[in-house]
C-alpha cells in the first residue's frame, strides 16, 4: 500500500512537471511582450530560400532565428518546415506561414502584411 502511494505521488509530480514545462514555453514571444513582431525561422543550409522582404513589413518589428544555431527554437515554436514565419502580438502567436515541401515560402509579403493590418484593426 505504501509503495503504491509513493508511485502515484511520483507519477502525479511528473505529470505536473510536464504540464508546467509545456505551458511555460507556449506563448513566449522571441521578441518581447509588447507590440506586433514577425519572426522568420530558417537555417543556413536553406539560405537560398530565405524570405528577403521581411524588413519591408510595416507596423511591426521583425527578427530572424536560425534553427541550426538555436536548436531549442525549433521545438519551442513547433517549427516543422523552414522557412516558417510567425506573427506574435505581445506574447501570443497570432499567425503562421510555412514553406511548401520544396522549402520555399509561398506566402507573399502582401499576405503577411494583410494579416498584420487585420490584427491592428482588431485592436480598435
Amino acid at each position: 500500500m505504501k509503495h503504491t502511494t509513493l508511485k502515484l505521488f511520483v507519477g502525479f509530480c511528473l505529470i505536473l512537471l510536464c504540464l508546467l514545462t509545456c505551458s511555460s514555453a507556449k506563448g513566449q514571444s522571441p521578441c518581447g511582450n509588447d507590440g506586433l513582431c514577425v519572426v522568420q525561422f530558417n537555417a543556413g543550409f536553406n539560405e537560398s530560400n530565405k524570405v528577403d522582404w521581411l524588413s519591408e513589413l510595416t507596423d511591426c518589428k521583425n527578427f530572424y532565428i536560425a534553427i541550426d544555431e538555436s536548436k531549442e527554437a525549433s521545438g519551442k515554436y513547433k517549427i516543422v518546415v523552414i522557412p516558417t514565419i510567425l506573427i506574435f502580438n505581445g506574447e501570443e502567436e497570432v499567425g503562421r506561414f510555412q514553406a511548401n515541401i520544396m522549402m520555399q515560402m509561398e506566402a507573399t509579403k502582401e499576405d503577411v502584411q494583410t494579416q498584420i493590418d487585420e490584427i491592428i484593426m482588431e485592436g480598435f
